[in-house]
């Protein structure tokens, strides 16, 4: 069989072709896991963070739930009125859902710096930035909020909102919002 050079020049250049296709997948692998072999330990950081902010808010549940539970046992307090968090930056509405300042549209960061400047009888919480006695960078936040939408006929201060906000380090926050109710 004869063959020509010019054919055989092609076949050296397909060789060449399918040398590149393979380092360029052999790159583009190695490409991808330098990728994910850098991100996983800020992912790990990242998790670590929040699992210390959320330890912080169970804390702060666990203090409120001492304090709460004293009042009542020791009859120094007999319903929730008068405890609730109802302002925010000054202005009625931390517990109305249709209020720009209701305290689900808030951030964490937002409520804490609330109560850091405004912590006062006319507007309490029950902790204001807590700090854990097992870690001082972390923190916890707790006060009530009146499940009630304002302007209800019936008003019920048997039952309410326990926020607790915990803050780690870096600025990290997780919430719980837990449903309480007084027992008879």
């Amino acid at each position: 069989m004869i063959t020509s050079a010019n054919s055989r020049g092609r076949e050296r250049g397909m060789g060449l072709i399918i040398v590149i296709m393979i380092v360029a997948f052999m790159l583009a692998v190695g490409m991808l896991l330098l990728t994910i072999t850098g991100t996983s330990p800020q992912a790990a950081d990242s998790m670590r963070l929040q699992g210390m902010a959320f330890d912080a808010a169970e804390a702060g549940f666990n203090a409120a739930w001492v304090v709460l539970n004293d009042n009542f046992l020791n009859r120094l307090t007999t319903s929730f009125g008068g405890q609730y968090r109802t302002n925010f930056a000054g202005v009625p509405g931390l517990d109305d859902p249709t209020s720009p300042g209701y305290f689900r549209s808030l951030t964490d960061e937002q409520i804490v710096a609330d109560i850091a400047a405004d912590n006062t009888a006319a507007n309490p919480a029950l902790f204001a930035s807590e700090p854990l006695a097992t870690d001082p960078r972390c923190s916890f936040t707790v006060f009530l909020i009146n499940d009630e939408a304002p302007g209800t006929i019936t008003a019920d201060d048997n039952d309410c909102i326990l926020v607790c906000i915990g803050r780690g380090p870096r600025n990290t926050y997780k919430r719980l919002e837990i449903v309480i109710e007084v027992g008879s």
